[in-house]
């Protein structure tokens, strides 16, 4: 008897084909997949004319049923063994204007968008020669043509005018091309990239003022040096420099920057926000900082393509005002950051002092250590109300030391026993821990009172008192939000380039031409 359908014979092959045969399973499998699995008498029994039921019955269950069994039982006998579960292959797709497109509109999609620069779009389209533009949130529009300047020629009147020769161009990068700051071949070669205050006064990228938070992410190869990479950071020319003087003196004028680190954490993505415009903590410059742990990996400085490919950094951060707090993020992850000893700290000394100085003066009376000096408006004071938990370090039965941690500090607290037998906290506490990521920062961003009185926007370098190398690092994108991104946010925009299945790295003419 035949079964003409071959759904048996079939489906046996099927189940064959799951497995991987020793030599003698090989022999079973093809004996059994040609549905020789009865002997011909029985075969022939069934193959009676007018019996149709019959040969129904043979080839839909009797002749499964046996397969099935002799399948299990070769299974379980070691002579057929399942092959290996094996991964699917992953397929990159190969980059175009489609893939281009995608990554720009995951960028404008996030709600809050106030400028996205990818170095692609210029005022002459893509391809041109003109200034470097930006995206918004609005679909189509564009703005914030960037400016090449020299800032030794602006505030020194010294150098030569800054242009767009003086911003190399890689020709690849995570959304197609990339432009390089590089250290100053002299003190009065200082180029920058900036939209004026006048361009920008009053828009979305103006963040500043009651309630207003901002988010910033920057993609990156850094290079070398752990000053400014971008934002509305004027420090002023003011300062007292290490070196000659600027001829054109202007007041500080900060709002928000990002920075690779400065003295805090060389290398790392760090954030500053600022109240006044001015310095922090009654120092000559600014100290309010938020700062990851981890730091980004530069290159070779004599990197080829492949190498440079595989470099690529996402800083970022967010100031949420509702919070108030600043938090630094780098390839999307913001880790909990904790400066041990920050009194001793070059950099966070000043936060520790400043912190002292407003505890000093909760107590009554002038205390040991006091500076009738420090301006009130410049203590930190961040919330010590509930500490989160509590440890006793030290007690007898005048004397009891305590450690408690605060959401962001850890503090060494004395307590004596006084007259009424009872414990007193005393003045004097130790700052045993300050936390740097994420930062407290319990004030508004400094609002600038007219367009003459504000901070450009600037990418590569901030304009300061000192002409010093500040930064070198290849630029593939800065986007700016005027609100606070949320975590899930910040990871989904350091995914790009990173997503498996896509490349990581576009080139120029991915860019170009039809989707």
């Amino acid at each position: 008897m035949s079964c003409s359908s071959n759904r048996s014979a079939g489906a046996f092959n099927r189940n064959l084909s799951k497995t991987q045969s020793s030599s003698l399973g090989k022999v079973f499998a093809s004996y059994f997949s040609h549905s020789a699995i009865f002997p011909a008498w029985m075969r022939r029994r069934f193959n009676r004319p007018k019996r149709d039921f019959r040969k129904i019955l043979y080839c839909n269950f009797i002749m499964p049923t046996a397969q099935k069994i002799t399948l299990s039982l070769l299974l379980g006998a070691g002579i057929l063994h399942p092959l290996p579960a094996q991964e699917p292959k992953k397929v990159i797709m190969p980059p175009s204007r489609a893939s281009y497109e995608r990554r720009v509109e995951v960028v404008r999609e996030i709600p809050g968008l106030a400028a996205f620069w990818d170095f692609v779009q210029r005022e002459d389209g893509r391809g041109g020669q003109g200034n470097f533009i930006a995206y918004t949130s609005v679909s189509g529009e564009t703005r914030y043509p960037l400016q090449p300047q020299n800032i030794s020629r602006l505030f020194w009147q010294d150098g030569e005018e800054a242009s767009l020769n003086d911003f190399p161009l890689l020709g690849r990068g995570p959304f197609g091309q990339a432009i390089q700051f590089r250290s100053p071949k002299a003190l009065n070669d200082l180029p920058v990239l900036l939209v004026p205050r006048n361009v920008l006064h009053d828009t979305p990228l103006d963040v500043k003022g009651p309630g207003r938070s901002v988010s910033m992410v920057v993609w990156l190869i850094h290079q070398d040096g752990s000053h400014a990479i971008a934002g509305m950071w004027h420090e002023g020319t003011d300062t007292p420099p290490t070196g000659v003087p600027a001829v054109v003196k202007v007041r500080g004028q900060r709002q928000y920057g990002m920075f690779a680190g400065l003295g805090a954490n060389p290398g790392a993505s760090s954030a500053h926000v600022s109240e006044n415009g001015l310095a922090s903590f009654a120092d000559k410059y600014a100290h309010h900082l938020a700062s990851t742990r981890e730091k980004m990996q530069p290159p070779t400085m004599e990197a080829g393509p492949e190498e440079l490919d595989k470099s690529w950094s996402v800083a970022g951060f967010v100031y949420d005002n509702q919070k108030k707090n600043v938090t630094a993020y780098l390839n999307g992850v913001a880790t909990e950051y904790w400066v041990e000893k920050p009194a001793s700290q070059g950099f966070f000394k000043h936060a520790a002092r400043a912190w002292q100085q407003a505890r000093f003066a909760r107590f009554p009376g002038l205390q040991e250590g006091t500076d009738p000096a420090f301006p009130a408006d410049q203590f930190y004071t961040p919330p010590e109300t509930t500490p989160l938990s509590e440890s006793i370090e030290l007690e007898t039965a005048e004397r009891r030391v305590l450690l408690r941690t605060f959401e962001y500090t850890k503090v060494r607290l004395t307590f004596l026993k006084g007259p009424d037998g009872q414990f007193h906290e005393q003045p004097d506490a130790e700052l045993v821990a300050l936390k740097a990521n994420p930062y407290w920062f319990g004030h508004d961003i400094y609002s600038p009172p007219s367009a003459q009185e504000g901070s450009p926007f600037t990418i590569g370098r901030v304009i300061h008192s000192n002409r010093h190398p500040t930064l070198s690092a290849w630029f593939g994108g800065v986007a700016v939000y005027a609100n606070a991104l949320t975590p899930g946010q910040m990871a989904t925009l350091a995914k790009i380039g990173r997503s498996v299945g896509e490349a990581p790295i576009l080139r120029f003419e991915d860019t170009q031409g039809r989707p």
